[in-house]
């Protein structure tokens, strides 16, 4: 079996023809680069150097390796050097998209020429997302910490209701309700439930919905602008959520998602 610890020393005394200029180059004394390549031709029971007084000879099988381990060298540093050109994968919940994370994503192209694609996805998507690595970076309501991910808090999101006209807290099923599931917090602090529900996976279908007068919803905060003239409410009760940007858990993070996260950092 291929020992690779000996490799370099028979790399560079090939590329030489010579033993001196392969120790110069590695530092180390001319009768530890003959060691090596010995011990490389052992665990391969094969002669790679014929060896002569005057010069470096490769044997047949010597300069198949030779020309193998140059074609692996040049491959490895193409894997290393080829950030610039890795696209960036992006998993977020739906209503992080447009108003928070948007002007974020157009910072960070400005300064990142690489392709980027960004998924709206659940809770459950975006942890196997991140963990089987379809996703560099994930944005969510999940504080991961485990062995493969960590998890960084950037900011708080709170839920309020909105309406077009003022709404009576305690009349809530008297409106029409629009929802973005069936686990909506408009079923969880009504005590009766609205006769008419509208069901949209779009907070911006559901934020238009209400702004034409359709009917009542709850929705993060960071989602309504100054002019979108509706009537908020802060409900007691309507419980507030940590958002975390999620990696893998990188002794140096690459480069193409550091920058992002830098970014993200600045707020």
């Amino acid at each position: 079996m291929l020992d690779f610890r000996y490799l370099k020393a028979f790399m560079l005394t090939a590329k030489y023809s010579s033993f001196s200029k392969a120790a110069e180059e590695l530092n180390i004394a001319q009768s530890a680069v003959s060691r090596q390549i010995k011990l490389l031709e052992d665990s391969l029971s094969e002669e790679l150097i014929i060896r002569s007084s005057k010069k470096v000879i490769l044997s047949e099988k010597g300069k198949e390796l030779y020309q193998a381990s140059l074609s692996f060298e040049k491959t490895s540093l193409q894997i290393f050097e080829r950030e610039d050109q890795l696209p960036l994968s992006i998993g977020i919940l739906e209503g992080l998209l447009k108003t928070w994370f948007t002007p974020k994503l157009i910072e960070y192209s400005k300064v990142q020429t690489r392709d980027i694609s960004v998924r709206v996805a659940d809770i459950p998507e975006l942890r196997s997302g991140i963990e089987e690595g379809r996703y560099d970076l994930i944005f969510g309501t999940e504080n991961i910490q485990s062995e493969l991910v960590t998890s960084l808090k950037i900011f708080e999101e709170k839920l309020i209701l909105i309406g077009k006209g003022d709404v009576n807290r305690k009349k809530l099923h008297e409106h029409r309700w629009i929802v973005f599931s069936n686990n909506d917090h408009l079923f969880k602090i009504s005590k009766n439930k609205s006769e008419s529900i509208v069901m949209v996976d779009s907070f911006d279908t559901i934020i238009s919905l209400v702004k034409n007068d359709m009917g009542i919803a709850i929705v993060p905060d960071h989602l309504i602008k100054k002019d979108d003239n509706l009537k908020i409410q802060e409900i007691a009760g309507l419980p507030s959520s940590q958002i975390y940007l999620s990696t893998l858990n990188y002794k140096k993070m690459p480069e193409r998602i550091a920058a992002l996260v830098d970014i993200i950092k600045k707020k």
